[in-house]
């Protein structure tokens, strides 16, 4: 009779251990890579290179230091049309996406599972309907996310968006921002964000600067956000995400209420960098 209460307990804690068993693994493995030196080799790639990186305050280097390790140790990376995987390459690709985890200290991109690099804008082929007739068209690309896991980066682009913190335009951040979208459906603007309630918020704010961008572009007038971003709201996502990090005081002016959003979702204010 004292049996069968045993067997119910050493179930339950069974169950409670098969749930609680991968966050405990990634926090541990987690703990374990960041618990090594930041390579001096790295941090001088960072410093040479990526110009947002030398703005950040000291806290947020380090933290920053602290998600390349874990990416550049989780993230296959594979080198496509002769592109070559040095350290640079998996350093500035994981250094400009980790500015999308800085409010996480444990955050991640999960669901990726590879990064393919171009040495620069690579074709890709896609189905377009005109007049009902689907047909093949070539496009060139800088950068591509996909929903199952895949992203893929032109490398002269990367160094160039790294190179330049005031431009608005950053290829990994945009892509990055993608599989942030993704992780819970097709990229549609709207990544995960819990209750009703901040959907609410999030859906008003985005919505009307999204319109307004379109508005602007029939009326022709020049404006801040890319006119890519008007495609839909899951390019509109990425689009503005390039600007809160390289340009956020234009953006905050511009956009208070989608400033105040974003600053909200990346759990970060760049304006005090």
């Amino acid at each position: 009779m004292v049996l069968a209460p045993l067997l119910v307990v050493a179930l339950l804690l069974s169950v409670v251990g098969w749930l609680a068993g991968p966050p405990l693994w990634a926090a541990w493995r987690r703990s374990h890579i960041t618990a090594r030196p930041f390579p001096s080799a790295w941090r001088a790639i960072l410093r040479q290179r990526f110009a947002l990186y030398r703005r950040l305050p000291v806290p947020l280097q380090r933290q920053l230091q602290r998600h390349v390790q874990v990416l550049v140790a989780q993230l296959p990376f594979i080198g496509c049309q002769g592109q070559v995987i040095t350290d640079e390459v998996r350093v500035l690709v994981s250094a400009q996406a980790a500015l999308l985890l800085l409010g996480r200290p444990a955050g991640s991109f999960r669901g990726l599972r590879q990064v393919l690099v171009y040495p620069g804008a690579f074709v890709v082929q896609r189905p377009v309907s005109e007049g009902g007739i689907v047909q093949d068209a070539r496009r060139v690309l800088i950068g591509e996310s996909w929903q199952q896991g895949q992203l893929i980066l032109s490398w002269a682009d990367v160094l160039a968006g790294a190179a330049d913190a005031d431009d608005g335009h950053n290829v990994v951040i945009h892509e990055f921002a993608h599989q942030l979208d993704q992780e819970n459906g097709p990229a549609n603007g709207a990544p995960f964000l819990g209750g009703r309630e901040a959907y609410g918020r999030w859906a008003q704010s985005l919505g009307a600067a999204f319109d307004e961008l379109r508005a602007q572009l029939a009326r022709g007038e020049t404006t801040l956000i890319d006119p890519y971003g008007a495609t839909d709201p899951g390019e509109f996502f990425a689009v503005v995400s390039e600007l809160f990090f390289e340009r956020p005081a234009a953006l905050a002016e511009k956009h208070a209420a989608l400033y105040a959003e974003l600053s909200a979702y990346y759990r970060c204010n760049p304006l005090q960098w």
